[in-house]
């Protein structure tokens, strides 16, 4: 009898070391699978990151080219008008002496 029940408290020992050998397995596995995850999500992550600023640099250099050919058109257009106003300040000019000429001629007379 008591062989029997040393026998059978082996045979529990055994199946309990086997068993939770099975379960170290599965947890082993768990956390293997749960630090891939963890490692691939990262890696999205930063292809985002890195994705997100491409495309920020990319609108920058575009609001930059767009904020040049904007300052571009802007002087042109300054310049233009002070060209206009430089020629109308002329016309006055020729107007006046023009004017101041005839005015002399009518006093004289």
């Amino acid at each position: 009898m008591r062989k029997i029940i040393i026998a059978s408290m082996a045979a529990a020992a055994f199946s309990l070391a086997a068993c939770s050998e099975k379960t170290q397995d599965a947890a082993s596995e768990t956390a293997t699978s749960a630090a891939d995850d963890a490692a691939a999500a990262g890696d999205a992550a930063a292809d985002a990151a890195a994705g997100a600023a491409d495309a920020t640099a990319a609108a920058a250099d575009e609001a930059a080219d767009a904020t040049a050919a904007a300052a571009d058109k802007a002087g042109n257009a300054v310049e233009g008008t002070v060209n206009a106003a430089g020629e109308a300040a002329d016309k006055a000019g020729a107007n006046i002496a023009e004017e101041t000429k005839k005015a002399e001629a009518n006093d004289k007379k």
